[in-house]
């Protein structure tokens, strides 16, 4: 595959760079990582064009690759710093896996799709990004490597998955959307000292479902 990044796939990412912040995100680490990682890899051949619109698209296996503003959300939510350990459930196309390795997270990323989790295997290191990729249950979480300081979802959930609350270290952080299949608020969960978990509502957002099993 083609993995030049031109002046012109540049230019127009710093235009959507732009875009972002004026919808509202305002940390400069995240709209940086926005800007630098080229979203147009991500996309199949027929969207390559679209790629430095703020929209979703197709990526196969009935799922997206999620609207640039909603990664930059979640990824604000999140409050990453560097060499924390993060755990994503829903590689999907590796787009968001590749914004938190810009940030100078350690990624533990698995997808429950194998196709999208073989391609996105092969992309990412060719591109420059080296999450630890797993194919399974992202209900199930990755217990062996738990605890983790952060974790995302990026599927909408019926529910805050109990397995993904129980791997989430002691003052940890959570992003996930909850909801029905058509709409869903995203939530920030945080663990407090004592186990207690406190959830707060950050806007409304749709994403795909998240489904449990996986599926070969």
């Amino acid at each position: 595959m083609d993995i030049s990044d031109t002046w012109q796939h540049k230019g127009l990412r710093k235009k959507l760079t732009e875009e972002v912040r004026r919808k509202g995100v305002a940390s400069e680490k995240v709209l940086d990582a926005i800007n630098k990682v080229p979203r147009h890899l991500f996309m199949d051949s027929g969207f390559v064009k679209f790629s430095y619109r703020d929209q979703a698209f197709p990526i196969g296996a009935a799922q997206t690759i999620s609207q640039p503003f909603t990664v930059a959300c979640q990824t604000e939510l999140l409050e990453v710093q560097p060499h924390q350990k993060i755990l994503e459930v829903g590689t999907g196309s590796g787009y968001q896996a590749a914004v938190l390795l810009e940030l100078g997270a350690r990624v533990y990323t698995i997808e429950r799709q194998k196709e999208l989790f073989l391609s996105v295997q092969s992309l990412l290191p060719k591109i420059g990004y080296n999450p630890r990729f797993f194919y399974g249950d992202g209900y199930q979480g990755l217990p062996t490597y738990a605890p983790f300081d952060r974790i995302i979802v990026t599927a909408g959930a019926a529910e805050i998955p109990e397995s993904l609350i129980n791997q989430l270290k002691i003052g940890g952080r959570m992003v996930v959307p909850v909801g029905s299949s058509n709409n869903q608020h995203m939530k920030v969960v945080i663990k407090n000292e004592d186990g207690s978990i406190e959830t707060t509502n950050h806007g409304n957002f749709v994403f795909v479902p998240m489904i449990k099993g996986v599926s070969h």
